[in-house]
């Protein structure tokens, strides 16, 4: 039994090493390296730009929206594999990853949303005057009938696949392993910060921060679909209002 015990713990640490290599783990290593180039670059990090949505073929509009639109469904198949993996050893049901609350979980998302987004703008203000973090520009696909819609699904599919993937996913996998549940969002937030790093510091710790709210409310609802409801939220407000709204951000600059 103890043997037995032992191979399926084993089994457990490749399992969550790999998914997270195939999806956000990688992320977060380029995002260190990404840091790395910035901090060696010869303009200051203040100096130098981010683009969270760039266009791929700036003069086929028609070939980017395809280039778009593979990136999002791509972008969910990480999310998928997640899913997959855990119902092996789990209902979905035990991490709220379903529609069985539609009302309950669209009000819960809207609060959480305004709890990290209102001092999350505060905090990319603040980075940007002490000089640690980089330009964010939301949003580069240019003024195009698809844009904004591109941006929604965008949006959708961040938050389906960072949520899925580190709280539903990862808190329950790192709960298997007998981890402490502080420990398991302690160490889920660190690598969400660690994948945005490529935004500079500022967005390293105001991405910390929302996974240990959003680690700490899945704890104690063992829901996931609220979670991407507000983070879906969050990233709509962002490449949407940015689009319709950047030439009066300068406050932000």
């Amino acid at each position: 039994m103890i043997e037995s015990d032992r191979l399926e713990q084993r089994g457990v640490r490749s399992e969550i090493l790999l998914v997270l290599g195939v999806s956000l783990g990688s992320s977060a290593i380029y995002a260190i390296l990404n840091i790395v180039n910035r901090l060696t670059y010869v303009k200051p990090l203040s100096q130098q730009t981010a683009t969270l949505n760039p266009t791929v073929v700036a003069d086929r509009p028609w070939l980017d929206l395809l280039y778009q639109l593979a990136g999002i469904l791509l972008g969910v198949v990480p999310a998928l594999l997640a899913v997959h993996m855990l119902r092996r050893a789990h209902d979905p049901l035990e991490v709220g990853l379903d529609a069985s609350r539609p009302g309950g979980d669209a009000v819960l998302g809207v609060g959480l949303a305004a709890l990290i987004g209102l001092p999350g703008l505060g905090l990319v203000w603040a980075a940007r005057q002490l000089g640690v973090s980089a330009q964010i520009v939301p949003e580069a696909l240019g003024d195009h009938w698809w844009s904004v819609p591109v941006l929604i699904l965008s949006a959708v599919e961040n938050g389906v696949l960072e949520e899925v993937v580190m709280i539903a996913y990862l808190l329950t996998r790192l709960r298997d392993l007998r981890l402490g549940w502080w420990t398991a969002i302690v160490v889920s937030a660190v690598i969400r910060g660690s994948y945005h790093l490529y935004q500079g510091f500022g967005g390293f710790v105001g991405n910390l921060v929302m996974g240990l709210v959003f680690g700490y409310f899945f704890r104690r609802t063992q829901r996931v679909m609220p979670l991407i409801v507000a983070h879906s939220i969050l990233d709509i407000v962002s490449f949407v209002g940015y689009a319709l709204l950047k030439d009066h951000l300068g406050f932000l600059s």
